[in-house]
């Protein structure tokens, strides 16, 4: 599903690239279990950080007495590879998919139900962060871990336009961003027109759906009036902006234009600042962070979630060693010791204390509740694939159109691809 790899690929970046402990350069999966006590589990290249993963092989090698044996795959045609892997007779036992991916896999009858353990072991789960591991009310998957955007900001801009205080709501946002604006020496907010992961946590932030149910098929409710409050906020956000309204964050790279010091702030990922400071180390010491407000204080805006899940081949022959070893690795502690090594929010609300010294993740994890994800079916990927048809939606806002007619003029696309098998 390519928005999954989008998003997923996100987080990724995030954390430490490295080669698992105990990896094998195999691609074969776990065999039918018999004399060969092990169990195969596929990680996403930069999921897994070395010393999480020491600890969870170690754990679970003594509890259990089996091999773990730990293959990193590439983002690059993974869906495929998964796909295929997931139904031939001997698949990886364990395997890590994009959040919005596993409806897909789930639909296919690639993975097993996991409803038994969400009891055993899930009950106080984030809803937010376990929302796309559930396809048609059952349990296909389990929460590992997600990321979301925050506002990262240049404290010398902001200082030197009067702005002391973090905004608290999005009026006072706002006032900071017009400060910054009257002060004329630096661009308030770098926000290019087509930052489409953000305007979908407005979305959220409106309770909008982006899609609804027509009979048995899925199609565009980009016309509803919420999705246009959602783009209307968009607007006024990026009328502080000077960034070309036709492309994306990642045209340029935001991160980059931040780096020259003379803008405000953007909305990004934290891994987004190490871009910046990596492109000009200078800027370092001006660097802050603080949640997306929202519009009311104590409750911030709408956020997309990428992340992973764990999920369970349907095809293993090894279920509940396959169990066994989710338990090790979701349990509280593995689990808080993730976030603390590469500031992922973690599965569950009681954990989140484990970011305390990671500006950036502290600053995501408030939004980390009330966050959710673009719609939950399969039919959704290919809505993404560019040219993403919702881009060109924002874009002709932005140059003037009503949301009401912008919406018309992309959503016959949009149920074209919504009709598309998969």
């Amino acid at each position: 599903m390519k928005r999954g790899l989008i998003a997923a690929t996100g987080v990724a970046a995030m954390l430490v690239s490295v080669a698992a402990c105990g990896s094998s350069d195999s691609d074969k999966g776990s065999g039918d279990g018999g004399k060969d006590k092990s169990l195969t589990v596929w990680f996403m290249d930069g999921s897994n950080p070395a010393g999480w993963t020491k600890t969870v092989q170690a754990e679970f090698e003594q509890k259990t007495g089996a091999k773990l044996n730990v293959q990193v795959q590439k983002w690059d045609g993974i869906q495929q590879k998964l796909t295929t892997a997931l139904s031939e007779s001997s698949p990886p036992d364990v395997v890590e998919v994009g959040n919005t991916q596993t409806p897909s896999y789930a639909q296919t009858g690639g993975l097993s139900e996991l409803g038994d353990l969400k009891k055993e072991i899930g009950a106080d789960w984030t809803e937010s962060l376990n929302k796309p591991a559930v396809f048609e009310g059952k349990q296909y998957a389990a929460p590992w871990y997600a990321a979301s955007r925050v506002v990262i900001y240049n404290k010398k801009v902001w200082a030197d336009a009067g702005v002391t205080d973090v905004p608290k709501t999005r009026a006072d946002f706002f006032k900071a961003l017009e400060a910054i604006q009257k002060k004329g020496e630096a661009e308030p907010l770098y926000l290019p027109g087509q930052n489409w992961y953000f305007f979908d946590g407005l979305t959220i932030g409106t309770g909008a759906d982006l899609v609804k149910k027509d009979g048995k098929k899925w199609v565009s409710n980009l016309g509803d009036p919420k999705v246009a409050k959602a783009m209307d906020v968009y607007k006024q956000y990026q009328a502080f902006s000077k960034a070309p309204k036709d492309k994306d964050e990642a045209t340029p790279q935001q991160a980059d234009v931040f780096a020259k010091g003379k803008t405000g702030a953007f909305i990004g990922m934290g891994w987004e600042a190490a871009t910046a400071v990596k492109a000009n180390p200078a800027i370092e010491k001006d660097l802050g962070y603080f949640t997306i407000p929202g519009e009311t204080a104590g409750k911030p805006e709408g956020v997309f979630l990428g992340g992973s899940n764990l999920a369970v081949a349907a095809g293993s022959k090894k279920q509940d060693l396959a169990k066994e070893f989710l338990k090790i690795a979701l349990s509280d502690k593995n689990e808080a010791a993730l976030a603390k090594e590469v500031g992922s929010l973690p599965n569950k609300d009681s954990l989140l204390g484990s970011l305390k010294g990671n500006a950036a993740a502290e600053a995501a994890a408030p939004a980390a509740k009330g966050g959710g994800t673009t719609p939950l079916i399969p039919e959704w990927a290919a809505v993404e694939n560019a040219p993403n048809p919702i881009k060109a939606y924002m874009t002709a806002v932005l140059n003037g159109k009503s949301p009401e007619e912008a919406a018309k003029q992309v959503e016959a696309d949009v149920n074209k691809r919504l009709s598309q098998k998969q």
